[in-house]
């Protein structure tokens, strides 16, 4: 497989799907405590697992998993984080830029190839929006990440065995709508919908 063509699957398995749930989760707010069990609930619904794993990756982003989480999943959350922080950076934003303020569900995978016999590793997710469309798979599409919610920031993810810049990838794809969110509304509303074209990364 080209370099090009591994990208562009890359970015079309990484999909952004903004269902109902995911453009009310600026409703869920933090515990004093913890994490508000109902963006739990929430990740639960979207990937039909359960969560009873948290832990942090060394850079302190909250992550919730479905089994214990390798080493190299927590690092390559963070790595994806401070690629999207730098690059945020360099457009003038400032806003949730720091690894505490965000929550990562680590799900089971629902399928380890795509169509073309690649590894990745997806969940799937509610069609939404994309009904209908190519990505459609029969009332769901496989998706590399979802947004769940605004505040606080999370979203979720499928585990991966090996090729973990492709977690990396996600993760920073993933967040940079939630940072387009408190930063640059305006592009977070013309780019939040792949369902009309467009991919990532949206900030180069």
């Amino acid at each position: 497989m080209s370099l090009r063509r591994g990208i562009s699957q890359l970015i079309i398995s990484a999909l952004l799907l903004f269902s109902l749930f995911a453009l009310s989760g600026n409703l869920l707010n933090a515990s004093a405590q913890g994490v508000d069990p109902r963006l739990v609930a929430r990740a639960e619904q979207i990937s039909q697992d359960s969560f009873p794993v948290q832990m942090r990756t060394p850079r302190g982003v909250r992550v919730f998993s479905y089994a214990r989480t390798r080493p190299e999943m927590l690092r390559a959350i963070d790595d994806g984080f401070s690629e999207l922080f730098a690059v945020a950076r360099r457009h003038g934003y400032s806003a949730r830029l720091d690894y505490q303020y965000y929550t990562v569900f680590i799900a089971r995978p629902d399928r380890l190839r795509d169509s073309q016999g690649s590894y990745s590793p997806d969940v799937a997710v509610p069609a939404g929006q994309y009904a209908g469309g190519y990505y459609d798979q029969g009332g769901f599409i496989y998706a590399a990440g979802m947004v769940l919610a605004f505040n606080p920031c999370a979203f979720v993810i499928a585990d991966h065995d090996h090729d973990f810049q492709r977690v990396s990838n996600v993760v920073r794809y993933e967040g940079e709508h939630l940072v387009l969110y408190y930063n640059d509304r305006a592009l977070f509303q013309k780019t939040a919908d792949h369902s009309r074209g467009g991919g990532h990364p949206i900030l180069q």
